[in-house]
């Protein structure tokens, strides 16, 4: 067999590799890692839906409103209403404090059967707060806050399940704060530091 005549072809450098196109599987993908991937991406994709459904249904508040909770709205007054039965609940270390603020409430004119309270408590409460349900309840509860040394008071129904009577019902939740120095005289309706 002859050889073939020399051309200009045969001075271009033969490169390495391969040229065209190929469609073999590419050696970095394999099974497990994607997966790894899609199951990153579920998760993903669910939380993303969990949040907004909490957030459609009011779980969620992206925009809370600028009043603090705990203030009273303005133009009410506080008015110490007798007529209120009132359950203490004390939220400290410190037993005792049920009976403390019970006395305070009978000297300012409530009957002993509308105080009543429990000692038990298997968790700490930062604040003294008194809880009210309706909002015509906010008046009486500011005026029980005074009464007790100008401590909040809070809207909440949280409560609204151990009133077993039709009258409406005040509750005071004993704070740490409490305990932590801060004491009331009966009547004086403000706090008076330890020394």
């Amino acid at each position: 067999m002859s050889k073939a005549p020399h051309d200009r072809f045969d001075d271009v450098p033969r490169t390495t590799g391969r040229v065209g196109a190929h469609r073999a599987e590419q050696p970095g993908i394999n099974g497990p890692i994607t997966l790894l991937w899609s199951a990153a991406v579920a998760v993903v994709l669910i939380v993303i839906g969990i949040f907004v459904s909490l957030v459609l249904m009011g779980r969620i508040d992206l925009f809370p409103s600028a009043d603090p909770a705990g203030q009273p709205a303005p133009g009410v007054v506080a008015e110490v209403d007798t007529s209120y039965r009132v359950l203490i609940l004390n939220a400290t270390t410190e037993a005792g404090q049920v009976a403390s603020v019970r006395e305070t409430l009978i000297a300012q004119g409530w009957q002993p059967d509308a105080v009543f309270g429990s000692e038990g408590s298997t968790t700490e409460f930062d604040e003294t707060t008194v809880f009210y349900v309706d909002e015509a309840d906010e008046s009486a509860a500011l005026g029980v806050a005074e009464i007790l040394g100008g401590v909040k008071a809070e809207q909440s129904d949280h409560y609204a399940a151990l009133n077993d009577t039709e009258l409406p019902q005040l509750t005071v939740v004993i704070g740490m704060d409490r305990v932590n120095g801060a004491s009331t005289s009966p009547g004086a309706g403000e706090e008076t530091p330890a020394g």
